[in-house]
């Protein structure tokens, strides 16, 4: 999730079981994490001697340099050079980026900006953007993508990279040996529309569960699923604060304490070692998984869940991650910064950067020819995976994210959920518990 801490764009790809290059939740790539360029000296992806240098701002791996768009774009444009200049963590990376913007020098001539961040943005940071809409042709990119890097007034200060949508990844050997369905078509029409379906399900599970296994990996994951689908999270369109009154909120936190106080919850927290473990040991049947998870699972569960796991599609259309490439109007080179910015998200370039890496487009016209590599086809049991990955791509929501969201998020997951869940406090006690936790983030 590319939140406070760089969500998982470096990993494996569809394509291929490359080296993990993970920043999940917890940072990601190949520097220190203060803002130096990357390990190759701030590389320009192996060409380019040309009079006018690019530099683009990430956090993470973006995946440009490794699929190589950078030395393509070099070799059409010979007067470029492009320069990458990579921050592990997005909590390092972001506040440095806002305190360019504000001197109106330093920053980087394309600066990524993650979705966690984007309302920010928008909301305080739009004059020191170049508007981009005036130069794409903005109907290439879904809707809801678009409206988060859009102004009230129409200003469009970033171009949508890549997507998180949601399916539901899930060990069928475990499903056939507690006595439940296992075709992946059938079982997404079980839990169909409603998350409490899919809890359901897991009620299901663990009356016949084989022993050591749960159905799913935490609670917290499966509020943060239900949430991302969701038209109202913790702010309304006006951007007041409206996490307790918010609809999307209030179920999501029903369905997760239907999961933290039963016993289908292995209970683990997402991105931590023994996180990793659970998939090695198969501990838990299932888990919400956005389209870049599916390297992740590849790679922790290796050899012995080959064709155990497949992919069914989620109960409500969601996302989880995704950023966005915007031109400061501090940048030393405007004009090529907004054509590479273009160029880099158009619908060939973020298709190539899938190939690679698993990034999911954000631009529909992509989604035909993608096509996801055999080995990882095989692994899933040779699911439909586009199909299933674009067709919750094209039906999520509109979301809107305010300047407290993360935080407001970490409370409710991070101190609410896991009052319940781990140290079997009720479901108003960790609400509470949550409620003064957001209360000090906010002010109040």
């Amino acid at each position: 999730m590319r939140t406070s801490t760089r969500g998982p764009r470096g990993l494996v790809a569809f394509a291929a079981v490359a080296a993990l290059t993970t920043g999940l939740l917890a940072g990601c790539a190949n520097d220190s994490g203060d803002g130096s360029p990357d390990s190759n000296g701030g590389s320009d992806g192996g060409g380019g001697k040309g009079r006018t240098t690019l530099t683009v701002g990430t956090f993470g791996v973006f995946g440009y340099k490794q699929a190589g768009l950078y030395d393509e774009y070099m070799k059409l444009h010979p007067d470029i050079t492009i320069k990458e200049n990579v921050t592990t963590r997005t909590d390092v990376y972001w506040p440095k980026v806002l305190t360019r913007l504000q001197a109106g020098s330093g920053t980087d001539d394309i600066q990524a900006i993650e979705i966690g961040n984007i309302t920010e943005a928008v909301q305080t940071q739009a004059a020191k953007f170049v508007d981009l809409g005036k130069a794409v042709d903005k109907s290439q990119w879904l809707p809801w993508k678009l409206a988060q890097a859009t102004t009230k007034d129409g200003k469009t200060i970033g171009l949508g990279t890549d997507i998180g949508p949601m399916a539901i990844c899930y060990r069928k050997d475990l499903f056939q040996k507690a006595g439940l369905e296992t075709d992946r078509a059938k079982l997404a029409e079980q839990w169909k529309g409603d998350w409490s379906k899919y809890v359901d399900v897991g009620k299901q599970y663990m009356k016949k569960a084989p022993k050591g296994t749960k159905f799913v990996d935490s609670a917290s994951s499966v509020y943060n699923a239900a949430l991302g689908g969701a038209s109202e999270r913790y702010y309304d369109q006006g951007g007041n604060v409206v996490w307790d009154k918010s609809d999307g909120v209030k179920k999501s936190w029903d369905v997760a304490m239907q999961v933290a106080t039963s016993d289908m919850s292995a209970k683990l927290k997402q991105f931590d070692p023994t996180w990793d473990q659970g998939f090695a040991n198969g501990t838990f049947a299932t888990v919400a998984c956005p389209a870049w998870m599916l390297g992740y699972i590849e790679q922790k569960s290796g050899d012995p869940g080959k064709g155990k796991w497949d992919v069914a599609a989620a109960p409500t259309a969601s996302n989880w991650g995704g950023s966005f490439l915007g031109v400061p109007v501090a940048s030393k080179h405007q004009k090529e910064a907004i054509a590479l910015a273009k160029w880099l998200t158009a619908p060939e370039q973020q298709a190539k950067v899938f190939a690679k890496q698993a990034s999911f487009p954000s631009t529909p016209s992509a989604y035909a020819g993608l096509t996801p590599g055999g080995d990882t086809t095989a692994y899933f049991s040779n699911a439909p995976l586009t199909q299933i990955f674009s067709d919750s791509a094209k039906t999520i929501p509109t979301q809107y994210f305010g300047i407290k969201d993360q935080p407001i998020n970490s409370a409710i997951t991070d101190v609410g959920i896991l009052q319940v869940e781990q140290k079997g406090k009720s479901a108003a006690q960790g609400w509470d518990a949550a409620g003064k936790e957001i209360k000090d983030v906010l002010g109040q």
